[in-house]
Order: C-alpha cells, then sequence, then structure tokens
C-alpha cells in the first residue's frame, strides 16, 4: 500500500550504516495545516541519496509505504520512503490544455432553445427511476 504526503523539508540527518550490508537514512517534513505535524521517514540501501538534491525548508512530496514489525514483544512502524520530489505549487499545476484538447471555450452557453422535458410530455415506459 502506497501513500503521498507534501511538506517542508524540515531536517535530513546523515546516512547510517546499521551493519555491514545494511545502511539506512532519516529525515522529517513538516506538514501544513492549522496543526503542523513533524513527520519522519527512513530511506535505505541505495534510496538513501533521494534527499540530497533538496535543501531545508524546501517543498517536497514524497511516496511512502508503511513497514511495521515485532522484536522482544515490542512493534515498531517505519514510514518507508522510495521517491521524493519537488512538490508543485498549485498555481503551477494548473497547466494549459494539450494539444488536440478542447478548451471548451467555444461551447454556447445559452439554453433556451433546447427543449425542456418534464413529466408531463414523457411516456411511462420512457420512465426509468434507476440511478444508472
Amino acid at each position: 500500500m502506497s501513500f503521498e504526503i507534501e511538506g517542508l523539508l524540515h531536517k535530513k540527518f546523515e546516512t547510517e550504516s546499521k551493519s555491514a550490508t545494511f545502511q539506512a537514512r532519516e529525515f522529517v517534513i513538516q506538514t501544513d495545516g492549522q496543526y503542523p505535524q513533524y513527520v519522519k521517514f527512513q530511506l535505505t540501501q541505495d534510496k538513501c541519496a533521494l534527499i540530497d538534491s533538496y535543501n531545508e525548508g524546501s517543498k517536497i512530496k514524497v511516496n511512502f509505504d508503511l513497514r511495521g514489525r515485532e522484536w522482544n514483544e515490542k512493534f515498531f512502524t517505519n514510514l518507508n520512503a522510495w521517491k521524493v520530489s519537488a512538490a508543485q505549487d498549485v498555481a503551477a499545476a494548473s497547466l494549459p490544455p494539450a494539444a488536440g484538447m478542447s478548451d471548451f471555450s467555444g461551447i454556447n452557453e445559452n439554453y433556451a432553445d433546447a427543449p425542456a422535458t418534464t413529466a408531463a410530455n414523457t411516456k411511462p415506459e420512457d420512465f426509468d427511476d434507476l440511478p444508472f
């Protein structure tokens, strides 16, 4: 199961070698909203370098998975990031229509000429009360 979140890069930590074959790196983002949250993520192995190109304070989008495990009757949950990208602003996200796509500017909004359909001029066999 994959999740996505956007926020400001609050803190990034150094890569730690946990063993000869395993390395991990953590970073924290701050979410927007009335009550901002600080959410810590983990990058592992070859993904540790994903956060290198972003500075603290940058707005980023993180794709991640939930990972949970048990150890000595204790339970741990990690937010395992697998993709980090720059977040788009709302203004930048509103792009013009793609080539060949209509922008609906030529639609006639005068509907006065359209015939009105009412219950009085429909036959019982034309009536269908199904919602689809």
